[in-house]
């Protein structure tokens, strides 16, 4: 069945307008109703429909119930979000559930810091090797002695010091104020998950103190955690998610209010490692399966992009033993074989440059 005939059985579908938020930010999280002779319109909702539909079934993985927090989700919350460069927001299922953005920060943190401390230094602190290990796992590159990579819970402990090192007690400030501006609304910490996070995370506290012994973060272990465990108890939306992956997408501008979020050449390096290590210890076979750039986070969620068109979110609590949602890994592979979004899918020819050089 082609994407135009399914068209019949679509979801509702939502875009954003601009409005007024707080604190100055233009809220992308207003609905409109959109024609559904818009053009692309009825292909987005249905290939929407189909990947959330073949999930509905799949009730395999468990919540994250080692902070306790996380353990209170409902588990059956299944939301699914397209955002595009063009302004435009396509959703169906639970994606106003708000649940805390764990992981998936890790990302946007890291470019935030390549762009407040400079690659050279973020280099110096943290690898952008797939490490192979779990994302919690207590092991640095035996030839550096530094984090693998930033997408995991040391490389991205390492990141949260340098960003406390640059920007000292505003850190977190600093990086809700940008997480918000990609999203395009003002986002809020969640007060409970981050006291849960701070009580439980003894963990990556011992991780912390490795850090500091050798010499991949220079500031107290308790300041960069404090970071670390604020950023991960960020409460956000399928929709959230969505946009903040259009925005990396619009190379770190916000397709709605086109606030500049992030630094350009900081989102094309971030985007790299998020293809290659975004996914913990099953990021080789999503770059097999699905082959776009994605970070996922025990919360449930899931971020993907692809440049210069599309952020993709999903919102599924139940995860596999790899830490990613188990609906979420699912409906990705559903709307990459649908969309033939595969970064070497047969469809995709690569640079309109060298195109244009082949002519």
């Amino acid at each position: 069945m082609s994407l135009f005939d399914c068209a019949l059985h679509n979801f509702m579908m939502h875009c954003t307008i601009p409005g007024s938020g707080a604190s100055g930010l233009s809220s992308v999280g207003q609905e409109a109703d959109i024609s559904l002779h818009h053009p692309g319109s009825s292909e987005f909702e249905s290939a929407l429909e189909r990947a959330w539909v073949s999930q509905l079934d799949n009730h395999s993985g468990a919540l994250a119930d080692y902070i306790p927090e996380l353990g209170k989700a409902n588990p059956n919350c299944f939301g699914m979000a397209i955002a595009t460069v063009k302004g435009k927001l396509f959703s169906t299922g639970d994606v106003t559930v708000p649940f805390t953005i764990q992981s998936v920060s890790k990302a946007f943190a890291f470019c935030l810091a390549l762009e407040i401390a400079g690659p050279e230094k973020v280099s110096a602190r943290v690898g952008v090797e797939p490490s192979g290990e779990a994302f919690n796992a207590i092991v640095f590159d035996p030839e550096t002695n530094r984090p693998f990579n930033p997408m995991v819970n040391a490389g991205a402990i390492a990141i949260a010091g340098l960003l406390y090192e640059h920007l000292g007690d505003k850190a977190f400030d600093v990086l809700m104020e940008r997480f918000s501006m990609a999203a395009g609304r003002e986002l809020q910490l969640n007060e409970a998950v981050f006291r849960s996070e701070d009580a439980t995370g003894h963990r990556n506290r011992a991780i912390a103190h490795l850090l500091l012994a050798n010499d991949a973060i220079a500031v107290a272990p308790d300041d960069a955690l404090s970071v670390y465990f604020r950023q991960c108890s960020i409460d956000v939306t399928a929709i959230d998610l969505a946009w903040m992956g259009a925005t990396f997408a619009n190379m770190g501008t916000n397709p709605v209010t086109r606030a500049l979020a992030f630094d350009l050449a900081s989102v094309r390096s971030t985007l790299a490692v998020m293809f290659t290590c975004g996914m913990y210890d099953y990021a080789g076979h999503w770059a097999y399966d699905v082959g776009i750039p994605a970070k996922s986070g025990v919360g449930g969620g899931i971020v993907g992009v692809v440049n210069r068109q599309l952020g993709i979110a999903t919102y599924s609590p139940r995860l596999d033993a790899k830490g990613n949602s188990v609906r979420g890994v699912g409906a990705f592979q559903a709307i990459a074989d649908d969309f033939g979004l595969h970064a070497f899918d047969c469809t995709n020819v690569g640079s309109t440059f060298i195109s244009s050089l082949l002519r």
